[in-house]
């Protein structure tokens, strides 16, 4: 890497547009209003990575920074994908202080569960499956 990583939660940094497209082409969020992803940015705890002044990666987190966090929407640019950035943003988030307190700390992946398991996030048990319960409102976007 030609510059160090800057990590920051400065929400005035957020590249949006850059978040919006990527998102728009994610599994995840697949056609994502942009007032729709502002609205998320607003109410979300947000890391943005950069190097040399753009932003090369993106994640936010649902919390009430006591017992529950959710971690979303994390991406690498595709350009840069493959140098160890997403590991890096995951270790930032984790060792931010707000979420050092957190009693249960939730993600939904469809392919990326070795990466976040080399953090201690464990797939759900029988018996937290039996617990937990969703609203999924698939044709909002």
């Amino acid at each position: 890497m030609s510059t160090e990583l800057e990590f920051s939660t400065d929400r005035s940094r957020l590249d949006v547009s850059l978040i919006h497209r990527v998102l728009s082409d994610s599994y995840w969020a697949a056609n994502i209003p942009l007032e729709t992803l502002q609205t998320s940015i607003d109410h979300s705890l947000c890391y943005g990575v950069y190097q040399g002044g753009e932003q090369v990666a993106f994640a936010r987190v649902i919390t009430d920074q006591a017992t529950f966090a959710y971690l979303a929407d994390v991406f690498v640019i595709a350009e840069r994908q493959g140098e160890g950035i997403g590991k890096a943003l995951v270790q930032y988030i984790l060792a931010d202080d707000r979420m050092a307190a957190v009693r249960r700390f939730c993600l939904a992946t469809r392919d990326a569960h070795s990466l976040y398991e080399s953090f201690g996030f464990k797939r759900f048990t029988d018996v937290d499956k039996d617990r937990f319960m969703q609203i999924r409102r698939v044709t909002r976007y």
